[in-house]
């Protein structure tokens, strides 16, 4: 049996990062993975300029009179003049410092009388209120390396510089089908001994989420042949082929077979809780990961194993959530030989944020994913008080 982190190493091991790229509008770019990191040919800001509405002066003229004549007016987008010596120009947030002015004084702080203008502060000090030439980035600045998936602010930062395409990893294409005679589809009648399928809808939702192309093949019958037929699809025409079920040694059981047909399979058995079974390999060349067949241990193993594993493929340096350690509202008190990934949410009381988990951690409870913000983590062979310091895993990385 693999411990967690064995078989998180190895599966990441494994990767091979796509090498399909396109260049697209900037505009379109929200989510995606930069192929070519960004390097501004620019200044930003591209001159010295005002940070508020004021008066743009030389601070040597105040030590001998508080009240300067203006000048010129200056408004952001212009070109000023130099400063005449002695005086003050009426400038305004973004516009360019003129020549001969060394500061700002902001409007509060200044009573204007006509063409004159009393600066009221008691001190005026060199690069007062000025946004310096390239502050914000310098010209050859590297401002986002390759790797990095695309944030709204990102979008913002590289119009900042003037670039109007990048380069980007094309998004993954993700093949999932559903075996299992014992599925139903949403919509139809219950049955006797059957269940409705949930993990068909779980992974068009976690896939897609992470800007992959999902390719969903549908149910295909439960039998070898057919079985054989969806993987030789799924593999021509995917990056990557995610099943979940399907991968044990029973009669029933048809994924394993056709695999060893087709390619090769790893089973392992991870000491984790939920997701014990995970399987790897490939189909014709295609890699393949199976995940369980219950719905919260396919949640789980996506999210902890599939989701690194395709974020890699895909380029992405940001492989895994940053943990958030607060004190247990909850205690824990047999320790397990499994690390356990306990559902849990955030808990605000008395003006502190604590984390509390789903009172029935069960595997077939798929109302803790729902009622859940991410997961705790429960090591090995140990034990929780309330109070304990422990670290919560966000599903949804602000990052994403």
């Amino acid at each position: 049996m693999k411990t967690f982190d064995e078989a998180l190493h190895y599966l990441l091991s494994q990767v091979e990062t796509t090498q399909k790229t396109e260049t697209i509008p900037v505009f379109e770019a929200l989510g995606r993975v930069l192929a070519k990191g960004i390097v501004s040919d620019v200044n930003v800001p591209p001159h010295d300029n005002s940070m508020m509405d004021g008066y743009a002066l030389h601070s040597y003229d105040l030590e001998h009179n508080s009240t300067l004549t203006v000048s010129q007016r200056i408004p952001a987008g212009s070109q000023p003049q130099p400063l005449k010596a002695g005086t003050a120009a009426r400038i305004f947030t973004g516009a360019p410092i003129p020549e001969g002015a060394n500061a700002v004084v902001m409007q509060e702080e200044t009573e204007a009388d006509g063409e004159q203008v009393k600066i009221t502060s008691e001190k005026t000090r060199p690069g007062q209120n000025i946004r310096k030439l390239g502050e914000d980035i310098a010209l050859g600045d590297e401002i986002l390396k390759a790797g990095h998936k695309l944030r709204p602010q990102d979008l913002g930062l590289i119009t900042s510089i003037g670039i109007g395409e990048v380069e980007v990893y094309q998004p993954l294409k993700i093949a999932t089908f559903t075996t299992g005679d014992e599925l139903l589809e949403p919509g139809e009648a219950p049955q006797p001994g059957k269940i409705f399928n949930a993990n068909r809808y779980v992974l068009a939702g976690l896939i897609p989420a992470l800007g992959f192309e999902l390719i969903d093949l549908g149910q295909v019958e439960d039998t070898l042949e057919a079985t054989i037929e969806a993987m030789k699809q799924a593999a021509s025409i995917a990056d990557v082929v995610v099943t979940t079920g399907g991968v044990s040694v029973g009669e029933e059981d048809h994924i394993k077979p056709a695999i060893d047909q087709l390619g090769s399979l790893d089973m392992w058995k991870v000491k984790m809780k939920p997701g014990k079974p995970l399987a790897y390999g490939d189909i014709q060349g295609t890699p393949f990961i199976g995940l369980p067949g219950n719905p919260v241990s396919a949640f789980a193993t996506f999210n902890l194993f599939a989701r690194p594993y395709l974020l890699k493929m895909q380029g992405a340096n940001e492989l895994k959530s940053k943990p958030i350690w607060l004190e247990a509202m909850f205690a824990w008190p047999k320790p397990g030989f499994r690390r356990e990934f306990a559902r849990a949410k955030l808990v605000n009381k008395n003006q502190k944020t604590y984390v509390d988990i789903y009172p029935n951690q069960g595997s077939g409870v798929l109302t803790s994913t729902v009622w859940a913000e991410g997961f705790v983590v429960i090591p090995e062979d140990t034990v929780i008080q309330k109070g304990d310091k422990v670290a919560f895993y966000p599903f949804n990385p602000i990052n994403e």
